[in-house]
C-alpha cells in the first residue's frame, strides 16, 4: 500500500493558501477517469460496444439521436445496460474526498462532471452545488420536451422490461404526450444548453473561479475545453488529475499557473483533501 507521503507535492499547499485568500468559487471538474476507478467501462473504450444480431454498434452511433429516431428500442437496450452497470458501481475515496472538500468549502464549492453514472450524487455530493453537463444515466425525460425528468424505476415500460438488455420492445412513451421518453444525457448531434446542461451558468462558474481543479477527463469534450479556456483566461491557476498529460496539463505548462499531479483520481484527490484540511486548520 503506498504512503500518504508518496502522493504530496510541495508546491499544493501553497497553491490551496492562495486560492482560499481570492474571491470567488472552487471548480472540480470530473470525467471519466473518476469512475473508471469505481468500475464503470470508460464510453471510448471497447466495453462501450452494443451488439445487436451480427453487428457491432459504436457508442458514437448510438449515442445520437439520429439513432434514437431511427431505432430507439436499440439505443434503450444500450443504456439499460449501461445503467445496470453504474448502479452496480459503488463511489470510490475519490468521490467521497470531494464530499469532504464540498463540507469544507460551503458555498465557494462547485463540481461540473461530465460523467452520467450519478456517483458523485451517491456519494453525496449536495445537488444544488453538482452541475451534470452530460446528462444523468438514471433518468428519462420526454424527447418531445413536454415534461421533465423521471427517474427509471418509475418507467412502466422498463420495469416490464426488467431492465435487461435485448428485453425492450419499444421506447417507452411519455404519459402527457404520447412522444418517446429518451434517456437524459447528451448525444454526440446535440449541444450543450442551460435548461438541460447548465452551459451558462458553468461559464459564468470558470469567469470567477479562483481554483479550477481537473480530475480524470482527457478534455474530449467542447464544453470542459471552455471552462478551463475562460478560467486560464482570467489568471486561476489549475491543478490537473490525470494518470497521463493532457490538454488541462498542457494549460498548466503554458499559463505557468498551477500543478499536473500525475496520477489516479482516487490517490491524489484524497492527498489534496488533506493537505486542504491541513492549510484551513493553519491560523
Amino acid at each position: 500500500m503506498a504512503s500518504d507521503s508518496q502522493f504530496s507535492a510541495p508546491e499544493l499547499a501553497p497553491l490551496l493558501r492562495s486560492a482560499l485568500g481570492r474571491s470567488g468559487r472552487w471548480l472540480f471538474l470530473t470525467g471519466a477517469g473518476i469512475s473508471a476507478e469505481s468500475g464503470i467501462p470508460t464510453f471510448r473504450g471497447p466495453e462501450g460496444y452494443w451488439r445487436v444480431g451480427s453487428r457491432n454498434y459504436h457508442p458514437q452511433e448510438l449515442a445520437t439521436r439520429q439513432a434514437f429516431e431511427a431505432a430507439p428500442a436499440i439505443v434503450w437496450d444500450w443504456y439499460l445496460h449501461r445503467y445496470r452497470t453504474c448502479q452496480q458501481a459503488e463511489p470510490n475515496a475519490a468521490h467521497r474526498a470531494l464530499v469532504e472538500a464540498a463540507q469544507l468549502l460551503g458555498q465557494r464549492f462547485l463540481l461540473i462532471t461530465q460523467n452520467v453514472d450519478g456517483l458523485h450524487r451517491r456519494a453525496g455530493s449536495p445537488a444544488e452545488r453538482l452541475y451534470e453537463i452530460h446528462g444523468n444515466i438514471a433518468y428519462a425525460r420526454c424527447s418531445a420536451g413536454c415534461a421533465g425528468l423521471t427517474p427509471l424505476a418509475e418507467l412502466p415500460a422498463l420495469q416490464a422490461a426488467g431492465g435487461g438488455p435485448g428485453e425492450l420492445r419499444e421506447a417507452p412513451c411519455c404519459g402527457q404526450c404520447g412522444a418517446w421518453q429518451r434517456p437524459h444525457v447528451l448525444w454526440f448531434d446535440e449541444f450543450y444548453d442551460e435548461p438541460l446542461f447548465r452551459l451558462e451558468s458553468s461559464q459564468r462558474a470558470a469567469s470567477d473561479a479562483a481554483l479550477l481543479v481537473v480530475i480524470g477527463t482527457t478534455g474530449g469534450t467542447n464544453l470542459p475545453l471552455q471552462i478551463a479556456e475562460i478560467a486560464v483566461r482570467r489568471g486561476t491557476p489549475l491543478i490537473v488529475i490525470n494518470p497521463e498529460p493532457n490538454p488541462f496539463s498542457d494549460q498548466v505548462d503554458r499559463s505557468g499557473a498551477g500543478l499536473f499531479l500525475r496520477g489516479r483520481a482516487g490517490e491524489w484527490v484524497p492527498a489534496l483533501l488533506r493537505e486542504l484540511r491541513a492549510v484551513l486548520a493553519q491560523p
